[in-house]
């Protein structure tokens, strides 16, 4: 199996890598042994992406693999009434364009960096050739594909029947799957997300979400560290509210 797992990330190693680093985190990419993994390396364009830039429009040719190097990127659309609506969040080691792999089309969604990303590109034509002389990869991409279907099937189930309350935790719960820091008997969570995105993301307005957060607070669930932190003080309780 590849030798890349422990590399650490920096701008120079990356540079240097020629996208090794990339490859590395992606899940698809583990059944490669070392030279494969060098093929698909071979044929990886890194970019860079400045905090608030757009990574590719809704409408816009599908034709590229986008593997997250580092960073955090939100996958969106824009309902009827213009009002935008996230479907995820993806960070290090994930990809989006997954569906290009296996159909070149348009877009269904538009993309753009929460923060500095750094990333690397692979064409569907390059997939292809790699795909070919390793199939168990396509098993992978499924999983993915499967994963993010399932999480969209929540989402819309949420918004649909759930109340307030019980989207919040939701969110809250799988933010802390994502990205929560285990601490002692607590959880601190980097929220990747404003509170007017929180709010975008679960279909409330940005003032009820800050009441909800105050509310959990006053009952000792969480404590709020400014506006990006949080630390979850009993996470039994805000299972039970998801329920």
């Amino acid at each position: 199996m590849n030798n890349l797992q422990n590399l650490e990330f920096n701008e120079e190693a990356c540079k240097k890598c020629k996208g090794r680093y990339c490859a590395s985190k992606v899940s698809i990419f583990s059944v490669l042994e070392e030279p494969q993994l060098k093929e698909v390396t071979d044929k990886i364009d890194r970019k860079i992406y400045k905090k608030g830039q757009m990574i590719f429009f809704e409408g816009d040719i599908s034709d590229k693999l986008y593997l997250i190097n580092k960073g955090k990127v939100k996958i969106f659309k824009y309902t009827k009434e213009g009002k935008e609506q996230i479907l995820y969040i993806l960070s290090e080691g994930e990809f989006v364009g997954d569906l290009s792999l296996l159909k070149k089309g348009e877009f269904k969604f538009n993309a753009e960096a929460l923060e500095d990303v750094n990333m690397c590109q692979l064409t569907k034509d390059d997939f292809d050739d790699v795909l070919r002389k390793n199939p168990d990869m396509a098993l992978k991409v499924l999983q993915v594909v499967y994963e993010r279907i399932s999480k969209l099937e929540t989402l819309i189930q949420s918004l649909s029947t759930k109340d307030i309350e019980s989207r919040v935790s939701g969110l809250l719960l799988n933010f802390i799957k994502d990205f929560g820091v285990p601490k002692g008997n607590n959880v601190e969570l980097d929220l990747p997300l404003s509170r007017e995105d929180i709010a975008n993301y679960i279909g409330v307005t940005r003032e009820t979400i800050s009441r909800k957060l105050n509310s959990m607070q006053e009952e000792g669930i969480l404590k709020l560290v400014g506006n990006k932190k949080i630390i979850i003080q009993d996470l039994e309780k805000l299972e039970s509210l998801y329920e």
